[in-house]
């Protein structure tokens, strides 16, 4: 069995990865979109964070915005390391219940390797986790593997989604609204 920790030449190639910056209003709203949009039949979630500043108040300001829209079923609030001699420990912790999604907030680096370790050693489903816009990073899914993350979706800071797709992550703007004129239409 092969080791699924990213190796630190792989990692040094990347040069450095930025950490994640406060989540913006808009980012939270459209997270929030993508699990409650018609159709979508999420009713339970697991979150997940790395220990950085920024991904601990993305997560508690998710849980709290899930709650307040009455959504009371956060099975889990996980966190997890930047670096780690194997996120064995945390993995099985994010995986232990059996959510209808994932919510994750974290640095790049640190879900690349978080990630790997979900693929190898759980059941975890990348179809069923929404991240913050620090994950819609092009090296993540390069670091993590391309089928690591697989449909894995999310929010960007200015309310735009992104995607992962056979390891390339597309970005679409958030929705325009037509300029209102004071006069009538042009």
């Amino acid at each position: 069995m092969t080791s699924p920790l990213i190796p630190r030449a792989e990692v040094a190639a990347y040069g450095g990865l930025p950490s994640p910056a406060p989540h913006s209003e808009a980012e939270l709203a459209t997270l929030l979109g993508l699990l409650t949009a018609p159709g979508v039949r999420i009713a339970t979630v697991v979150v997940g964070h790395g220990r950085d500043a920024a991904s601990r108040s993305s997560a508690a300001a998710f849980v709290e915005a899930w709650r307040e829209i009455g959504r009371q079923s956060v099975l889990a609030v996980v966190d997890w390391p930047e670096s780690a001699a194997s996120w064995l420990r945390a993995a099985d912790r994010f995986t232990a219940e059996e959510p209808d999604a994932w919510v994750v907030a974290a640095a790049p680096l640190g879900w690349a390797q978080m990630s790997r370790r979900l693929r190898h050693s759980t059941d975890w489903g990348p179809a069923r986790t929404y991240g913050f816009a620090a994950l819609g990073d092009s090296r993540v899914p390069a670091l993590a593997g391309a089928a690591t993350l697989q449909g894995m979706r999310g929010a960007t800071a200015d309310g735009g989604t992104w995607a992962i797709d056979r390891g390339w992550v597309t970005q679409q703007l958030p929705a325009r609204r037509p300029p209102v004129h004071p006069h009538g239409t042009l």
